[in-house]
């Protein structure tokens, strides 16, 4: 399977609630989340990117209206880096919606993202991140 292939079918299984894209992280990722947000700043393994964003970020949303993928605009694939430019939306526990696009960098080895970089609407990332705290 290709790396742009495996890319994809994680993103399908996160959109269709059969898994997490962050199923294809490498134990040593290193993550980049790029601008001024709250969450912004270089991420060494996969553990501290997941337990200090992905998991705070995941308990903000309802179980039955978690954040995913609800439509990816575009994957683009160039030797071992995949691109997916994707929009993203959930119901939060305070029953509001939100909603971001992003667009994700990825370079992969051996089938497993090992570096991400990360772009979205800041604003919108810190709104939420303020206004609704983990449950």
């Amino acid at each position: 399977m290709s790396n742009k292939e495996i890319v994809e079918r994680a993103f399908r299984d996160w959109a269709e609630g059969k898994g997490y894209v962050s199923s294809i992280f490498a134990d040593d990722l290193t993550w980049e989340i790029v601008g001024r947000s709250a969450a912004s700043r270089h991420y060494r393994s996969a553990h501290e990117f997941s337990a200090e964003v992905l998991e705070p970020f995941g308990r903000r949303f309802r179980h039955d209206a978690p954040f995913r993928p609800v439509a990816v605009r575009g994957v683009y694939a160039d030797g071992d880096t995949v691109v997916v430019l994707w929009d993203g939306a959930g119901t939060t526990i305070a029953d509001t919606t939100y909603e971001n696009t992003y667009a994700w960098f990825l370079r992969l080895r051996d089938g497993l993202v090992v570096d991400g970089v990360a772009f979205y609407d800041s604003i919108a990332f810190n709104e939420l991140w303020e206004s609704v705290a983990p449950s």
